[in-house]
């Protein structure tokens, strides 16, 4: 009775360890012909609080308002100056959901290209988006949101978050849609987004075992694109509903340590492992003390009072123990190797250099 309580306990640690690891392919894996696409736009905001572009700094700002005036049938006399304020020159941009339909609305981000010291409060006028094709695939207009909040007077700023940025929600109306087509033929493609001739194999096998147990309709053309045979119509949503929903155990990925040299992040996966190595880690600091005095000559001997500077360099290093860090196999006892050195951050990107040149690090080094 214990052995066979034993063996249900150990299939259910199985069961439950696969669960967790387990993965839908729809956060695996993409649509081929399923995405975003990118929009911008040239558009003027107004009704600024006096904190609008300085106009003769930016004669893009003055010239896009003449034009605008123009278009709803105000002319200027000739040589006009206008001193404006509020008035900024921006940037729009949006992404344009796939499968979006006209009199759609999306959000669209609003930032400042000239001087402008605040968005806050402003109105964006009327602003074609254009895709990369050059068309007009949406029209944006609204009120902006400013998550900042600043404040200035005698000389004294005092500044929260950014003001030059600015977001409207549902501030944008498809004009235009984009086709997309799902598959071609009889077939879609499913993209993943690493790539992992693991994965894919294990991605084709889930298909076919699920959805097509007596024939083959998965197959792989390489270790990122997945073919599979889908049905025509209003039945193909369905069916890409069965087939992203369907939970895969990925491949782990490939050992990688990727290390910000700007910042001194360095950040680790799993895979990581350590061989048996011997690591000296010391520091040397360099302290450099400048005393400046004054010579005062004696009266009547014809000298000149001068300052002079006198100089100490003090180098203190600390000492550089030799530290055994033993075979590591998870990534939690790497961390445990490393932390027993006591090096800095900073310290660690040179260490993992050593290591990796060694040949005792077993993963990719990337450097960001």
């Amino acid at each position: 009775m214990d052995t066979i309580l034993k063996l249900v306990l150990a299939v259910l640690m199985v069961a439950i360890s696969f669960a967790a690891s387990a993965e839908r392919i729809k956060d695996l894996a993409s649509i081929q012909g399923v995405r975003d696409n990118q929009l911008i736009g040239y558009g003027l905001v107004v009704g600024l609080d006096g904190s609008g572009d300085q106009t003769t700094q930016t004669p893009f700002t003055v010239q896009s308002t003449i034009t605008m005036l123009a278009q709803m049938g105000v002319t200027l006399p000739p040589n006009t100056s206008l001193q404006l304020k509020n008035v900024a020159a921006v940037t729009v941009t949006a992404v344009l959901p796939p499968f979006a339909r006209p009199g759609q609305a999306i959000d669209v981000t609003v930032s400042s290209i000239g001087n402008a010291k605040s968005l806050r409060g402003g109105t964006l006028v009327m602003t074609p988006l254009k895709g990369a094709d050059g068309q007009v695939y949406a029209m944006a207009q609204g009120n902006m949101l400013v998550g900042g909040v600043g404040a200035a007077a005698g000389g004294s700023k005092v500044q929260v978050n950014h003001l030059d940025v600015g977001r409207i929600p549902s501030g944008a109306t498809v004009e235009r849609a984009v086709p997309t087509v799902l598959g071609q033929g009889d077939y879609i493609h499913l993209e993943l987004n690493t790539t992992d001739f693991t994965t894919a194999t294990r991605l084709v096998e889930t298909i076919n075992r699920e959805l097509s147990p007596n024939k083959e309709i998965a197959s792989a053309l390489d270790g990122r694109m997945v073919r599979v045979r889908a049905p025509e119509g209003s039945a193909r949503v369905a069916f890409l509903s069965q087939v992203e929903n369907l939970q895969i155990d990925p491949a782990k990925g490939m050992a990688r340590v990727i290390v910000n040299a700007r910042t001194g992040s360095v950040v680790m996966n799993q895979t990581v492992t350590l061989d048996n190595c011997a690591v000296s880690h010391g520091n040397m600091t360099v302290v450099i003390n400048t005393e400046t005095t004054v010579s005062q000559p004696n009266a009547l001997s014809g000298g000149e009072t001068m300052q002079v500077s006198k100089s100490t360099i003090d180098i203190q290093t600390d000492k550089g123990n030799i530290v055994q860090l033993k075979r590591g196999v998870s990534l939690n006892e790497v961390v445990k190797a490393l932390n027993s050195i006591g090096a800095m951050p900073q310290d660690l990107l040179a260490i993992l250099q050593a290591m990796k040149s060694a040949g005792a690090l077993h993963a990719e080094l990337e450097i960001i």
